[in-house]
């Protein structure tokens, strides 16, 4: 059943990489805040080393994991075997974000294609994997990727996105600034 490492094996890294989608949760600080987790699509996601993991994060109607993480760190990210054996992968972490104009952003998008709506890219140091059985986990079975945020993303352009996270993406839903709204800000 589940077990505990101290770093990404070479089977998690294939596990991983086989997955059409994965799941990201944080909380804040708050007993009262809420937690967030979201599901991610798209080839977003790269090992960087056994220990370090990055996701090209997209334009959403909000921005919870920015926030926590600037607030405390915490992350964890998900991956289940919806097909095939089964299987669930956790990896739990410390992460920041990387916004677009910065040196770290320059280092850390060389890794990631080009994916209309991008604002920001999470950075996670990984301290602890856990696998389990996902025995209970049903099948389901893969169709492809919705085209429809980046079509959204590609008709309000440039300028429309930046106006759309100032009005979505600055604070979290309890009240806590995000590295976007900063950046604004400043």
């Amino acid at each position: 059943m589940g077990k505990t490492f101290s770093s990404i094996h070479p089977e998690h890294e294939q596990f991983i990489r086989n997955q059409r989608i994965f799941f990201v949760g944080s909380a804040p600080l708050s007993a009262d805040g809420h937690v967030n987790l979201s599901p991610k699509g798209y080839d977003t996601l790269r090992i960087l080393s056994p220990n370090e993991v990055a996701y090209l994060d997209l334009t959403g109607s909000g921005n919870e994991t920015s926030a926590h993480l600037k607030e405390n760190g915490r992350i964890t990210f998900l991956f289940v075997a919806f097909e095939g054996p089964p299987n669930i992968v956790r990896l739990y972490g410390r992460g920041t974000v990387v916004l677009p104009d910065t040196p770290e952003w320059d280092e850390l998008s060389a890794h990631f294609e080009r994916v209309p709506g991008a604002r920001q890219i999470i950075h996670a140091h990984i301290e602890t994997v856990k696998t389990s059985c996902g025995y209970s986990v049903p099948f389901f079975s893969y169709n492809g990727e919705r085209e429809t945020l980046q079509k959204w993303a590609v008709q309000k352009g440039d300028r429309g996105l930046e106006e759309y996270r100032k009005t979505k993406n600055t604070v979290s839903m309890d009240g806590v600034i995000t590295p976007i709204g900063e950046k604004l800000s400043d």
